[in-house]
């Protein structure tokens, strides 16, 4: 990124906020290609890439998405806007467990009733554990002294 100028940086950004989609074409591909450079790290391919047309490039950039998908087991990854099915336009992959949106009334009411009704994000810890472990701790270093030859 350092040898692009603000004005690809831009016009690549506008693109691929214009444009979202899992599979982009070769013409995305190509525009992106010629107004950023390529790393190992990203899903378009690194043919297309002036800088990087050395063998050993492609094969480490298909080993490594070899991995990533390996990892997570085929499925698709989701982002932030997967999770929110209420957003316009809509998310191209709903996360696990999120269902479509219902853009009725009576769709819209029956989703803010289940949010209102979810559960608080709070642990399930006692509240005295959390201040009677670390200090049980500590008195258990007046009564027994662990380092014993650094005595004085």
């Amino acid at each position: 990124m350092e040898d692009t100028t603000w004005v690809q940086k831009f016009e690549a950004l506008t693109h691929i906020l214009t444009n979202p989609t899992r599979n982009p074409s070769l013409h995305s591909q190509f525009f992106i290609s010629t107004q950023i450079p390529c790393y190992l790290n990203w899903d378009y391919p690194p043919l297309l890439c002036p800088k990087y047309q050395h063998p050993s490039f492609h094969l480490r950039w298909i080993f490594s998405l070899f991995l990533k998908r390996v990892s997570i087991f085929g499925t698709p990854t989701t982002s932030w806007r997967s999770k929110c099915p209420y957003i316009q336009p809509p998310p191209l992959i709903l996360a696990k467990g999120v269902k479509e949106a219902k853009w009725d009334d009576e769709g819209k009411r029956q989703y803010m009733r289940e949010r209102v009704s979810r559960k608080r994000i709070q642990s399930d810890v006692n509240p005295l554990i959390p201040v009677l472990v670390p200090n049980l701790f500590l008195l258990s270093f007046l009564l027994w002294n662990p380092f014993p030859e650094y005595d004085s």
